[in-house]
C-alpha cells in the first residue's frame, strides 16, 4: 500500500528556511514522479515543485531560486528545501506521488511565515 508522510513544517520568520520531508512507502522515489503542492487559505492548490523519475525538476515561478526539490534514494524520501521564506509562502504543504496511474497524497504539513 502506497502512502506518504510529510514532516518539517512549522513557524519561521520571513527570510528563514525550512526543509520539508516526504517519506514514501510502497513504491520507490526512483521510479515515481513526486511533487510538492501547497494550499493557502482562500486560494487554489498550486504545484510548487516536482521531480520526475529521471530527476528532472520544475518549479513554480514564485519559488524559483528559493526552493529546491531533491530525492534521497536510501531514505526513499523527497525533500523540499525552502529558503528566503516570505509570508506569502504560508500554506499547508502536501506531497503527491503517482504509482500505477494513481495519485497518492500525504496528510500535509503546515508552514507559517510570520514575524
Amino acid at each position: 500500500q502506497v502512502h506518504l508522510v510529510e514532516s518539517g513544517g512549522g513557524l519561521v520568520q520571513p527570510g528563514g528556511s525550512l526543509r520539508l520531508s516526504c517519506r514514501v512507502y510502497g513504491t520507490s522515489v526512483s521510479i515515481s514522479a513526486t511533487g510538492w503542492y501547497r494550499r493557502a487559505p482562500g486560494k487554489e492548490r498550486e504545484l510548487v515543485a516536482s521531480i520526475t523519475s529521471r530527476g528532472n525538476t520544475d518549479y513554480a515561478d514564485s519559488v524559483k531560486g528559493r526552493f529546491t526539490i531533491a530525492r534521497d534514494y536510501a531514505k526513499n524520501t523527497v525533500y523540499l528545501q525552502m529558503n528566503s521564506l516570505k509570508p506569502e509562502d504560508t500554506a499547508v504543504y502536501h506531497c503527491k506521488t503517482k504509482y500505477k496511474l494513481k495519485d497518492y497524497w500525504g496528510q500535509g504539513t503546515q508552514v507559517t511565515v510570520s514575524s
